[in-house]
This record gives C-alpha cells, sequence and structure tokens, in this order.
C-alpha cells in the first residue's frame, strides 16, 4: 500500500494558503477583500 499523497504539515499551509502570503500578492488581496465583501469568519486557512 503506498503512501497518502496528503501529508499535512501546518506551517507548510500557512505559508502557502494563509494569509500573509494572500496579501502579498495583489490577487490574493483580491481574494481577501472577497471574502471580507462576503461576510465570511476565517478570510485564510
Amino acid at each position: 500500500m503506498p503512501k497518502r499523497t496528503y501529508q499535512p504539515k501546518k506551517k507548510k499551509r500557512a505559508g502557502t494558503h494563509g494569509f500573509l502570503s494572500r496579501t502579498k500578492t495583489s490577487s490574493g488581496n483580491k481574494i481577501v477583500q472577497k471574502r471580507r465583501r462576503s461576510g465570511r469568519a476565517r478570510l485564510a486557512a
């Protein structure tokens, strides 16, 4: 049986999908703004 593909790591997840990494790019900022507008409780991972 081979290893499963998803081996979760909190640091890696935050680095890729986290709030700071989102706000660094213009497209990521747009995502955060969109999620704010829709009234989401969590904006990023």
